[in-house]
């Protein structure tokens, strides 16, 4: 017989029952003859007792041991599936040996061990900063950017790096407040509007200097541009600097052209600078710099895009069947509004998400029929995928909150 050692336990393998299986670790040892080769296969040799010591983990080796008994390899719930794994492929069987319906469980096991650890790591990346103190030993200017990485990045690192946070919170709440303003009537005249570029231009002051600190404290550049965040701020600071070139080739055209069609240009640039005005409304993603919450929740979007895209699926499946069963018990109704399945779309889309504004309703028997039907598949299609996301939501949002308070 065989004596193994493993971790201090001894069990006995008969030389032929361990040459069953010639490619397992066990099998090469009772094959093999030359005792060099054998010492490889082991951690340490007692001559006197004549064991073969490994310093492995008796409690698995016990499942091993039965396998070359039994010929089955048994697999528990409550083992470790990493762990497992790892001793089996260390002793050379595979896990085609066990019953399939151990194999089914304990994969499913695995595959949801692999998939939180992913999460985890990549929750753990979610907080982890751009670049870390340690990356500014020994470079050009290494302590000057290393303070205001800490100013800009690190939030808790002193009361100065605290209030710039909070500015920064404070400076996206008023740049939004100001362009809501300069939308209304009353703040169009002279005053007001005057009143609204000098705020716009205080913040986009701030953004500007608050970009550029941390584009001088970056170690890389190219790492910087591929950020999330650092995009976010560009487009927060860009169009300000856009609205003003397009302001000063409105004036050049005005100035020196006075033909129709040059004036046709002004007013296309006219066009254009509003839409451009109208991305300022992106700065309130620069909030979620320092939100969990917008995080937490811009993560769930991300792991839960195939939730999302089905969702999305199901609701143009639902929006297209039900116009079209609408339209066709609706179309013959004197003044109806249902004239052609494109107009039914809105009602279908308004029903579905059981909003219901009233603005189309049907008129016959048969169409109210078919709007219960839809308003029916509309609450039992917000039930399904809404519920996984709020739960995803709930967890990630508690793991980064925890994992912000540990770092």
């Amino acid at each position: 017989v065989l004596n193994i050692n493993v971790g201090g336990k001894l069990f006995q393998i008969a030389y032929k029952v361990a040459a069953q299986y010639p490619i397992t670790r066990l099998g090469k040892l009772a094959l093999y003859t030359d005792p060099m080769k054998k010492l490889q296969l082991c951690d340490d040799y007692s001559v006197q007792k004549n064991e073969y010591f490994f310093d492995r983990d008796p409690s698995i080796f016990h499942y091993i041991f039965q396998f070359y008994h039994s010929g089955v390899l048994w697999v528990m719930d409550e083992m470790c599936p990493s762990n497992f794994v790892e001793e089996i492929e260390y002793w050379g069987i595979h896990l085609k040996y066990s019953q399939r319906c151990c194999r089914i469980l304990f994969e499913e096991k695995q595959d949801e061990l692999n998939e939180y650890l992913k999460i985890q790591k990549e929750l753990e990346a979610e907080l982890e900063p751009l670049d870390s103190v340690e990356q500014f030993e020994g470079k050009f200017l290494g302590r000057f950017r290393k303070m205001i990485w800490n100013l800009i990045e690190n939030p808790y690192s002193s009361v100065p790096a605290k209030i710039i946070a909070v500015m920064s919170s404070i400076f996206v709440l008023i740049s939004v407040v100001g362009m809501t303003l300069s939308t209304v009537e009353e703040m169009k005249h002279k005053t007001g509007k005057m009143w609204i570029e000098q705020l716009e231009v205080v913040c986009a002051i701030f953004f500007t200097s608050e970009y550029l600190m941390r584009l001088i404290a970056s170690s890389s550049f190219k790492k910087f541009l591929r950020a999330v965040f650092n995009a976010v701020d560009l487009v927060a600071i860009l169009p300000f600097y856009i609205q003003i070139l397009f302001e000063n080739l409105d004036e050049g055209e005005l100035l020196y052209h006075e033909e129709l069609h040059k004036v046709e240009n002004v007013s296309k640039l006219g066009k254009v600078l509003k839409l451009i005005k109208l991305m300022r409304i992106f700065r309130i993603l620069k909030l979620a710099r320092h939100s969990t919450g917008l995080r937490a929740f811009g993560f769930t979007i991300r792991q839960c895009y195939q939730q999302v895209c089905c969702l999305l699926l199901f609701i143009a499946m639902g929006v297209f069947t039900f116009s079209a069963l609408m339209h066709s018990v609706e179309h013959d109704v004197p003044g109806t509004n249902f004239t052609s399945i494109p107009y039914a779309w809105w009602w279908a889309a308004v029903s579905l998400s059981t909003v219901g504004y009233g603005d189309s309703v049907p008129d016959t028997v048969l169409g109210r029929v078919v709007a219960f039907g839809c308003i029916s598949f509309g609450i039992i299609l917000n039930g399904m995928p809404i519920s996984i996301l709020y739960n995803k939501f709930s967890d990630y949002y508690a793991k980064l909150k925890a994992h912000e308070n540990e770092t």
